[in-house]
């Protein structure tokens, strides 16, 4: 085992190097931007206004691990909803990076996770919305509520 890899209390590895505005690992000790902690304690409403600022802002990736964290902590009925709405922000930061069939994939199996809750869609999240913008690939942030 790695001792001087950054681990957490339960001995999970972490990547403690700094990250560019697309999430891609910095060499230590270079000036990264600020992401998200390990663990993030936010409700869903909390989740996807913080996951919208940052699609809003260009930050996919960030939103990414938003999303992530609801996705850990969502109920079992509600999990595949938010793993899809977290690969749709890393298909994004995909094709912000210049990877389009990495960022197609993501998307399209993103879709499919989000298309599983149109009947009832929790929280307000615009199912169909976000299916739209999956099958369009429009420029611009998608919008996670209706």
């Amino acid at each position: 085992m790695d001792r001087d890899r950054d681990r957490d209390a339960a001995g999970r590895a972490r990547n403690a190097r700094p990250r560019d505005e697309l999430g891609r690992p910095l060499p230590r000790g270079a000036a990264g931007v600020p992401t998200m902690p390990d663990v993030l304690p936010v409700t869903p409403d909390e989740a996807l206004e913080q996951a919208q600022r940052l699609l809003d802002e260009g930050r996919p990736f960030h939103a990414h691990e938003v999303l992530e964290a609801a996705w850990k902590a969502a109920p079992d009925a509600e999990r595949e909803l938010w793993r899809g709405l977290a690969q749709l922000a890393v298909g994004l930061t995909h094709a912000r990076r210049g990877n389009a069939a990495g960022a197609a994939r993501l998307l399209a199996r993103a879709a499919l996770r989000i298309e599983a809750y149109r009947d009832d869609p929790p929280h307000g999240i615009d199912v169909d919305g976000l299916v739209a913008f999956v099958a369009q690939r429009r420029e611009g942030p998608p919008r996670l509520r209706s």
